[in-house]
Order: structure tokens, then C-alpha cells, then sequence
């Protein structure tokens, strides 16, 4: 396939899901360091390295976009399921500090990164779910809107307190954190309510389904950050392994598709439920073994991501219009 003539104009929000997963992968690495010793954490800094480099170039980009294409971006913000991919930005930023707090690198710029990520993203959040208010003709909430991706807004704010405790904002990181935990079970419903009443999303965003373990497997993370007890950790561990192995049920269909910028929606909650295993796990007990091994899974995932994207990017399959999927009414 051709390349085409304005790939910027098609540099859809979702492309900072690159950064969640390569962020997400570098956590995971750096948890394994009292398992796997100083080579994981050299390879959570390799691989931080590397999302701080994706990012700054996506932002570059992302500002060029918005000034030669502003009504690309503005279709953006209209779209029923790509406008919740905004939140990937200001999750990307607050994933970036987060990683730079774990390498230890906490000065006045990973600060500010963590505050500018935290408070962008709980204000799309508001934006997002302030959308559900209006009617359906206006953009509010439809079946179409209710895919995994939802999840996206939300998560964001379960996020905060990675950084924010040990960055010394434990009270703004518990306030935004509980705007997680009330709008995680919401959308959990509504998705569910969609399979059930308008069916699967279309195929194309199949591997999104992959978010379902996200939301279990961040809480679990930023609860232990709060110190909650480790019975906490592990009702949640339940909670994203069931996600894990429910979702896993859809993997030989997402093998079956082609590549698309939404397999990156896989990348950052592999990483976050192998991180919650390697830090419940303790010498010697099974998760010690499973948590490298889902690590290495994740691993192996993001390589494939990446070897696809380059190979996309090549092939002017990614920068490029995106398919319009049909949508079926369902008779009332």
C-alpha cells in the first residue's frame, strides 16, 4: 500500500499508547530487580529511555498536527470512540514520571511532569464523561462509544499515586484516585451492557480487549503505594489474572488480524498485571515464577508491537485513514 500524502493529518491521539506501553514495560522490569537483579533495572532504564524519546518526538508531532490539521483534531475530540484516546497523553506523562521516580531521578521537572499529567488528565476526564450529559445527536453516550477504550479516561486517574506518594502529594494522589474507583465499575457495566445488547466492538479494536486488566491491576499497585495491606494486593491480583486469562480467550483472533496502532492497547496492561505479580511476589513462592514469565511474555509482546509499527510506518499502513466500521442498530 502507498504511503499517504498527509500522514501527520492521521497521527490519531491513540499513537501515545506507545508510550503507556514501553512506560508500563520499564515498571514491570524495574519491579523484577529484587528477583532478577541490576540487569532488569539496567533494562528498565534502556527501556525508559526509549519511551522519553518516543514521547518527545510524538509531541513534536502531535503540535505540528494540531497547526496544520486542526480539524483532524477537532474530528478527534467528535469521534464516539477515539476521543477517549486523548486521555493516552496526559497518561503517558504521568507514566514517564512515574518511571523516572522508580529510576530515581525525583527533582523539580519530573515534579512538574507528574503535576501537568495529573491534572490534564483529570480534566479529560471530566471532558470525556461530561459528554455522556448531552444527547446522542450531540456526541453523548452511545453503544458506540462503549469499548474498552472507555476505560482509558479512568485509568488514568488510578495511576496517580504511583509517583504521587513517593513525590510527596499523597492527598491531591488519593483525591484522583478515587475518581477511578468510583467510574471503573460504571464503565465495567457498560461495556458488558454493549456485548451484551449491541454486540462485540468492531474487529479492528479486538485488542483493546486487553484493557480489561488494567483497571484490577492499577489499583493493585497504587493501593500497596498507599500502604494497604497485602490481602488488598492479592484481591485485586485475582481480579486482573481472571481479566488476564477471560481476555486471553480472544488472543488467537487478534493473532488473526492485521497490524493497527489499537495492538499497542495490549502492551500497558500485560505490563502492569506482570509489575503487580513481581511485587507481590516473594522468594521462592509461585509468583516468583510466574511474574518473570509474564514479564517475558510482555516483553516479547512489546517487540512484536514495535517490529509492527516500524513495519507499518514503512508500509504507509498506519499513518492513513482509519477504516469506518459499520454500525448495526439493534431493534428496541
Amino acid at each position: 500500500m502507498s504511503a499517504s500524502p498527509t500522514p501527520l493529518k492521521f497521527l490519531f491521539p491513540g499513537w501515545y499508547a506507545i508510550v503507556m506501553g514501553l512506560c508500563g514495560l520499564a515498571l514491570a522490569w524495574h519491579r523484577a530487580v529484587p528477583l532478577m537483579g541490576e540487569m532488569a533495572g539496567a533494562a528498565a532504564f534502556a527501556i525508559g529511555t526509549l519511551a522519553a524519546a518516543v514521547f518527545g518526538v510524538l509531541a513534536v508531532a502531535t503540535v505540528l498536527r494540531g497547526r496544520r490539521y486542526p480539524e483532524a483534531w477537532a474530528e478527534d475530540q467528535r469521534h464516539p470512540v477515539r476521543h477517549t484516546f486523548v486521555a493516552t497523553l496526559p497518561i503517558a506523562m504521568i507514566l514517564l514520571a512515574t518511571v523516572a521516580v522508580a529510576l530515581g531521578l525525583r527533582h523539580a521537572v519530573v515534579d512538574a511532569l507528574w503535576w501537568a499529567g495529573a491534572v490534564l488528565q483529570f480534566a479529560l476526564t471530566l471532558w470525556v464523561l461530561g459528554r455522556w450529559w448531552k444527547g446522542k445527536e450531540q456526541g453523548g453516550l452511545q453503544w458506540a462509544s462503549a469499548t474498552p477504550a472507555l476505560f482509558i479516561p479512568i485509568v488514568g486517574n488510578v495511576l496517580v499515586p504511583l509517583a504521587g506518594v513517593p513525590l510527596g502529594h499523597a492527598d491531591w494522589a488519593a483525591a484522583q484516585f478515587g475518581v477511578g474507583l468510583l467510574f471503573w465499575p460504571v464503565v465495567m457495566i457498560l461495556v458488558v451492557v454493549r456485548l451484551a445488547v449491541q454486540g462485540p466492538w468492531p474487529e479492528r479494536l479486538k485488542p483493546t480487549s486487553f484493557i480489561f486488566i488494567a483497571p484490577p491491576a492499577v489499583v493493585g499497585l497504587s493501593a500497596l503505594q498507599f500502604g494497604a495491606p497485602p490481602v488488598v494486593g492479592w484481591l485485586l491480583w485475582g481480579m486482573a489474572l481472571f481479566s488476564f486469562l477471560w481476555v486471553g480467550t480472544q488472543a488467537k483472533a487478534i493473532m488473526a488480524l492485521p497490524f493497527g496502532l489499537p495492538h499497542w492497547g495490549m502492551s500497558f496492561p500485560l505490563a502492569a498485571f506482570a509489575a503487580l505479580t513481581l511485587r507481590l511476589a516473594q522468594p521462592g513462592t509461585l509468583l516468583a515464577v510466574l511474574g518473570p514469565v509474564l514479564l517475558a511474555l510482555c516483553s516479547l509482546v512489546v517487540v512484536v508491537l514495535v517490529l509492527g509499527t516500524v513495519r507499518g510506518l514503512r508500509d504507509g499502513t498506519l499513518l492513513a485513514p482509519e477504516p469506518v466500521a459499520a454500525l448495526h442498530p439493534v431493534a428496541g
